[in-house]
C-alpha cells in the first residue's frame, strides 16, 4: 500500500511540474511574441518617420522647381493651388499637405467675437468659451498701469508661476499657458468613424497663427471652424468643403452662387502668403505590396524667401509629431 501511495505522489508531482513548466513556456512564448511585435512596430514607426521627414524635402524641391518636375503623364508635380502633394517612394507612400498660414486667423489681430465663434465651432460650451476669449485678450493686451490682472493673479498662484505676456504673442504654443486652454483643445483630438478608423478633429493650432491672415484667407485650406468664426454660415462652409474635396478650387467663379448668401465670403480668396505649414504623413510598404498600419507625421513651418535669395527658404519651426492625414 505504501509503495502505491509513493507512486501516486510521484506521479502527481511530475504532473504538477509538467503543468508549471508548460505555463512558464507559454508565458515566455507570449512575451517573446509581444516583444517581437513591439520591435516591428517601432521599426516601422522609425522608418515612416524618416520617410515623412524626407517627404518634406521632396515637396520643397517640387515647389521650388516648378514645371521642371513632372509626372509620367506630363502634368507638373506641383501646381498651385495644390493642397496635397502625393508621393510614391520605393519604400512607402506619403502625402504632403500644404497649408498657407493665411488660411488661419491671426492670433494677434482676431477679434473677441471671432475667437468665441471659433471656440463654439470646435465644440466648447459658451461659458467656457467666454473665459478663454477673455484670457487670450488679456494675454495680448497691456495691463493698466502695469498692475496685475485677474488672470495674472491666477497664473501667479500656480507652480511654476508666471504672468501674462501683455503683448503680442510670439508663437501659437503660448496659448497653452492661457487659462482654460487644454491640450485637447489646442492640439485637437480623434474619434472613430463608422468603419472604426480614427478621424482627426482640428484644434486651435490648426485654426490660429501668429502669421495668420489679416486680409484674404486661402479658401482651399481654411478649416471649416475658421469659416464659421468669420461669419460664413454652416451650409455655405459645408458646400465649400464638398467642392474642394473633388479638386482644388482654382477660380472665384466656382463660388459665385455662394457669394450672395454670405457677405463674409469676401474674405476668402486664392492668394497665399510666403509662410506655409508643410505636413507630411507616411506609411511603409510591406512585403507583398501591403502598407504598414503604422503612420508617422511631421510638419514644418516654412518661410519662402524672395526670388534669387540664398537659401530660398527657412524652416521656422519643426514638429516631429503632427496629426496624420486620412
Amino acid at each position: 500500500m505504501r509503495t502505491t501511495n509513493n507512486r501516486g505522489i510521484a506521479l502527481l508531482s511530475v504532473l504538477w511540474l509538467a503543468a508549471a513548466l508548460s505555463a512558464i513556456a507559454l508565458t515566455v512564448a507570449n512575451m517573446v511574441r509581444a516583444e517581437t511585435e513591439r520591435t516591428m512596430t517601432s521599426k516601422d514607426g522609425l522608418g515612416a518617420y524618416y520617410l515623412a521627414s524626407g517627404s518634406i524635402d521632396r515637396a520643397l524641391l517640387y515647389m521650388l522647381g516648378g514645371p521642371q518636375f513632372r509626372n509620367p503623364d506630363g502634368s507638373p508635380k506641383y501646381q498651385p493651388p495644390m493642397p496635397i502633394i502625393p508621393l510614391d517612394f520605393p519604400t512607402g507612400l506619403a502625402s504632403v499637405e500644404i497649408i498657407p498660414e493665411n488660411s488661419k486667423l491671426n492670433l494677434n489681430t482676431a477679434t473677441a467675437p471671432e475667437f468665441k465663434n471659433l471656440l463654439l465651432a470646435l465644440g466648447v460650451d459658451a461659458g467656457r468659451a467666454d473665459g478663454i476669449v477673455a484670457g487670450i485678450i488679456d494675454w495680448r493686451a497691456p495691463s493698466q498701469g502695469g498692475s496685475y490682472t485677474e488672470f495674472d493673479q491666477y497664473y501667479l498662484s500656480l507652480i511654476p508661476s508666471f504672468q501674462s505676456r501683455h503683448s503680442s504673442l510670439e508663437d501659437v504654443e503660448e496659448l497653452l499657458l492661457v487659462r482654460g486652454v487644454t491640450p485637447d483643445l489646442f492640439y485637437g483630438n480623434y474619434s472613430r468613424n463608422e468603419n472604426g478608423q480614427l478621424t482627426p478633429h482640428a484644434g486651435l493650432r490648426d485654426c490660429l497663427s501668429v502669421y495668420g491672415a489679416t486680409g484674404t484667407m486661402d479658401l482651399n485650406t481654411i478649416q471649416p471652424a475658421v469659416m464659421l468664426a468669420i461669419g460664413i454660415p454652416p451650409d455655405v462652409a459645408a458646400a465649400i468643403v464638398a467642392l474642394r474635396k473633388t479638386a482644388p478650387i482654382r477660380t472665384q467663379d466656382q463660388l459665385a452662387a455662394l457669394h450672395s448668401s454670405a457677405p463674409a465670403m469676401g474674405r476668402l480668396g486664392l492668394i497665399t502668403n510666403s509662410i506655409m505649414t508643410l505636413r507630411a504623413t507616411a506609411r511603409l510598404k510591406l512585403p507583398g505590396g501591403k502598407l504598414s498600419d503604422v503612420r508617422r507625421s511631421v510638419s514644418a513651418l516654412v518661410k519662402f524667401q524672395p526670388d534669387n535669395a540664398d537659401p530660398p527658404f527657412r524652416i521656422l519651426r519643426w514638429y516631429d509629431d503632427a496629426p496624420y492625414l486620412q
